[in-house]
């Protein structure tokens, strides 16, 4: 299984990858929205990897838990991946405006950082769904118990990042 997370995170950047070296050298803009359109089968295939090794028999591990916490990430914070990428290539390799650098101090800082405390909250709920759906899809509460091990230190970063995030709230960073 981590072999099988670690091929879906390469072909994750391989397809983004070839999409916008055929959207901006190549301008061959359907090919890259089909390649675009393909980024999101890389999470089909770990999740339907992941269903059938449970099925099969396979006794969940952190590595099945592991696929989850992929898949939560990868929809929450996924489009903001593909979208800073393409900014970035478009003002590197086709005379694109530069990329807008994230505010770094004041309200508009504390903002940003609390709306990306709610993707990541929304990328542990989802990891949770799927785990919830990976349980009820193996059966078997007993052999599925290792896959919720994953969500006790993520739970932690969770509350760190949000006191984190939060913390420029109460006090932004000066200017």
């Amino acid at each position: 299984m981590v072999a099988l997370i670690v091929a879906c995170e390469i072909g994750f950047w391989v397809l983004l990858g070839a999409a916008l070296v055929a959207r901006y050298p190549l301008r061959a803009r359907a090919l890259s929205t089909a390649l675009l359109l393909a980024v999101p089968l890389v999470d089909v295939v770990l999740l339907a990897a992941t269903v059938v090794d449970l099925r099969r028999g396979g006794t969940a591990g952190v590595t099945h838990g592991l696929s989850a916490v992929y898949l939560g990430i990868s929809v929450a914070f996924g489009h903001q991946l593909v979208a800073g990428a393409d900014q970035w290539f478009a003002h590197r390799f086709a005379g694109g405006p530069a990329p807008v650098r994230p505010p770094r101090t004041g309200r508009a800082h504390a903002a940003r950082e609390r709306r990306q405390w709610l993707r990541h909250a929304l990328a542990y709920a989802l990891a949770a769904a799927v785990l919830a759906v990976l349980t009820l899809a193996v059966g078997d509460p007993g052999r599925t118990a290792a896959l919720w091990s994953v969500l006790g230190p993520w739970t932690l970063v969770l509350v760190i990042d949000f006191v984190v995030s939060f913390s420029y709230t109460v006090s932004p960073r000066a200017k």
